[in-house]
């Protein structure tokens, strides 16, 4: 079975840097975030509409890869969280996490008996179709998945340091813009509430050796927010990035065309 190079990682107190894929799922999508120096890739099932048979075939295709698959669920219910990882994916996020009983039960998910609730099933994409002795695979699959609780509402905020004291939360992610709506300041990034939640947020991971993580969506918030203690690092997103290049080369070819306009 694969290991989680991710979580031993940030486990000892590295980062790790990767893709966060809302829209593009194709074929070549993990070689392609590989490629591009990629230590994992977290698919979206939040806002982008992937669904569990579409997930199953990208996490398909990184298999052989060295690079780390995982996949934000719509909420934290356990046929999303459980779903996701019995396809393969090695690690789970969670939307709006709103205190240590939800992050417990979160947790609880992804564990098998007496730890936790996840239902048992061997030999299938999840163990890779190995056989195996049961024990040895639950145990290597408690080593290796990573759970991440999103932080990004109010209530979330208020149980930050809860949060990530529970055990086997391994990662609190910031969900930057949710976070400006529920503090009644959308999209003021630069507001001091809004800074000093980020603060507050990377303390808590700091006091109970969690990580911190946080999609960058441009060359400045990927400075900014890896100097203020972030670890677990995506950029993105991939419709904007295509967007962005696309529009840079159109440029260059209308200027080409029109040396008047160059």
């Amino acid at each position: 079975m694969r290991d989680n190079p991710v979580k031993a990682t940030l486990a000892a107190g590295g980062r790790a840097f990767g893709a966060m894929v809302f829209e593009f799922f194709t074929p070549g999508l993990p070689q392609i975030c590989r490629n591009a120096g990629a230590d994992f890739v977290l698919y979206d099932m939040e806002h982008s509409g992937l669904g569990f048979e579409s997930l199953k075939t990208q996490l398909a295709l990184c298999r052989g890869l060295p690079l780390v698959p995982m996949a934000r669920v719509p909420r934290g219910e356990y046929a999303f969280i459980a779903r996701a990882l019995d396809l393969g994916a090695l690690g789970v996020m969670v939307p709006m996490v709103g205190g240590a009983e939800e992050a417990a039960h979160v947790v609880a998910c992804t564990r098998y008996p007496p730890v936790g609730r996840r239902g048992a099933a061997f030999g299938f994409a999840h163990d890779d179709y190995e056989h195996g002795d049961p024990a040895a695979k639950i145990a290597a699959i408690h080593a290796r998945t990573l759970v991440i609780a999103q932080i990004e509402t109010g209530d979330g905020l208020a149980s930050v340091d809860a949060i990530a004291a529970t055990p086997g939360v391994d990662a609190l992610w910031l969900g930057h813009f949710d976070l400006t709506n529920f503090l009644g300041i959308p999209g003021q990034f630069r507001h001091p509430e809004y800074l000093a939640a980020v603060d507050r947020i990377v303390a808590a991971c700091d006091r109970h050796g969690k990580s911190a993580g946080f999609l960058a969506t441009d060359e400045t918030w990927a400075r900014d927010y890896a100097a203020r203690g972030f670890r677990l690092l995506a950029y993105g997103v991939d419709p904007h990035l295509l967007q962005h290049a696309l529009r840079h080369g159109i440029g260059v070819l209308r200027a080409a065309a029109d040396p008047r306009k160059s």
